[in-house]
């Protein structure tokens, strides 16, 4: 039987060429004005997740 794709993780997370998980920086919506420009700054780029989360994410979108 084939596996799933957990697809409220596949809207979030992206998985590139060399295998790296990319997912987007939280809290971008609004409240952002109380923020140093430097967090600001740093939330406009995409995050990458740790190695300990790769295996899990490998898992669950095939």
């Amino acid at each position: 039987m084939k596996l799933k794709t957990h697809k409220a993780l596949s809207k979030r997370v992206r998985v590139t060429k060399n295998g790296k998980v990319i997912k987007r920086h939280s809290g971008q919506n609004h409240f952002n004005a109380r923020n140093p420009g430097k967090i600001t700054r740093n939330k406009r780029r995409d995050q990458t997740l740790s190695e300990a989360y790769k295996k899990a994410v490998e898992t669950l979108i095939p």
